[in-house]
């Protein structure tokens, strides 16, 4: 037997703190924590009851901590409804249904077509295609880091020039949308880790796109990436904590100019950096 309590979180997930999930059983099978939003590029923080034996996010096994403790986001493009399922110690599983707020992308409509894109020179695919392996190979590595627990801190000082989820459309035709959060902090600025994190990939030689690209994992299937610096003060296997500085601000790759672009991953979905790091009001 299925108890299914349907009750519905919104993007004002601030309003949620200790917002228990379970009835009136003296142990709450779910606890939403106070910080997060319910809304694409968002996340939420919580904990399940202990002893817990399952969690899930629309049917997809979602890891928690000894404690309980356990974070899961929602991908820019996230369907308007997601549901969580806890199966509790000694009891039935409970379900939870979750309305995810759509946000209001930076749209602009662009009336000429879209240049043809893709590069088809084999040199520049075989290079590419390395690229990608290593960047998926760093994602998949589990380091224990615990910086997902943590409020997030501005990388970088400067200007916001580039925000999550912007996106040109050429005559009815989109582009990719902006992945990330773009700081126009200077040339040379020093970066610095916005929470704990072990190293996982860090690209002394630049890649063709993302430059010197540097990735920390903050555990729990959490990454964030730092692209385009003029040099990385990191290592990959280091550990970092909060405010340690990682790089500077720099132009390679493929940039129009110094800036750093800070993108932030939870498994497979992508989600905006500035919810991490802005008041969830």
């Amino acid at each position: 037997m299925i108890l299914q309590r349907r009750a519905f979180l919104t993007g004002s997930a601030a309003t949620l703190a200790g917002m228990a999930l379970g009835g009136n059983s003296p142990q709450a099978a779910l606890t939403i924590e106070p910080g997060g939003r319910a809304t694409q590029g968002g996340w939420l923080r919580g904990r399940v009851q202990p002893g817990s034996t399952a969690l899930m996010l629309d049917g997809k096994t979602v890891d928690f901590a000894s404690d309980g403790a356990f974070l899961l986001a929602f991908d820019r493009d996230a369907d308007p409804l997601a549901r969580i399922t806890v199966s509790p110690p000694g009891g039935s599983a409970f379900v939870r249904d979750i309305a995810i707020a759509p946000r209001a992308w930076r749209i602009e409509h662009i009336n000429v077509a879209r240049k043809p894109g893709g590069v088809t020179d084999e040199n520049y695919l075989r290079l590419r295609r390395a690229e990608l392996t290593r960047i998926s190979a760093a994602r998949a590595l589990d380091t224990g880091a615990t910086g997902w627990r943590q409020s997030f801190v501005r990388p970088a000082p400067g200007r916001f020039s580039g925000f999550f989820g912007a996106q040109r459309i050429y005559k009815g035709e989109p582009a990719a949308y902006h992945s990330g959060l773009d700081i126009a902090g200077g040339a040379g600025t020093t970066y610095v880790a916005p929470a704990d994190g072990v190293v996982i990939l860090a690209a002394q030689t630049p890649f063709s796109l993302e430059g010197r690209l540097l990735m920390l994992d903050h555990g729990m299937g959490l990454n964030s990436a730092f692209l385009h610096a003029s040099e990385l003060l990191v290592s990959e296997g280091q550990n970092v904590r909060q405010g340690d500085p990682i790089g500077r601000i720099g132009s390679s790759g493929r940039a129009t100019g110094p800036h750093l672009h800070w993108s932030v991953k939870w498994r497979e979905s992508r989600i905006d950096p500035l919810l991490l790091i802005a008041p969830a009001s």
